[in-house]
């Protein structure tokens, strides 16, 4: 049995899980999100918990088993308090700014990149060189912080680029001079 998925889901007050048709419902103080469930996977809620089960022990009902549990509680999770994840801005003259509904990024590009944030998103930008993303929902934000890493990752040379805050970039040594 998986050991992720036979673990049950506290529900917390104020947040409320609603299970029908192959679909899971999750509503609390920070919104609504929705999640299909495959159809060798039961979800059932009691007693202030969710309980995700396996209809059976084939090799794909185990492996959607821990899945499903995990995805559930992320939005359990979600809807409660929220995920959070902060991208570093490293670099002479690079930097970040926040215009409207859309960040403004100086990346050492002739021109600067415009990113337009997805609804659901919310972005703050501290001392010109901390983006903090925020949102509900785990998956997008992973995405949207993926996104935005993407228009400059971090090269190993000088370190510049866009970077999560707890990522390690392995620095290389660049050339020596000739003697």
């Amino acid at each position: 049995m998986s050991r992720i998925g036979r673990l049950s889901i506290p529900i917390p007050a104020g947040v409320k899980v609603s299970v029908s048709a192959g679909e899971v419902s999750v509503e609390g103080k920070r919104g609504k999100l929705q999640q299909e469930v495959a159809p060798n996977v039961e979800v059932r809620v009691a007693d202030g918990q969710c309980l995700v089960a396996r209809r059976d022990d084939s090799k794909l009902s185990k492996s959607m088993h821990g899945l499903y549990r995990r995805l559930i509680q992320n939005m359990v999770t979600g809807v409660n308090e929220g995920f959070s994840k902060v991208l570093l801005v490293n670099g002479v003259g690079y930097r970040a700014e926040l215009k409207g509904k859309s960040l403004l990024l100086n990346l050492g590009f002739s021109n600067p990149v415009e990113y337009a944030v997805p609804e659901g998103i919310t972005v703050g930008v501290e001392a010109n060189n901390r983006i903090i993303v925020s949102s509900n929902d785990r998956q997008r934000l992973g995405q949207v912080c993926a996104e935005i890493r993407s228009l400059r990752p971090p090269e190993p040379y000088k370190g510049k680029g866009i970077r999560y805050e707890k990522e390690f970039v392995r620095r290389k040594i660049g050339k020596t001079g000739v003697k």
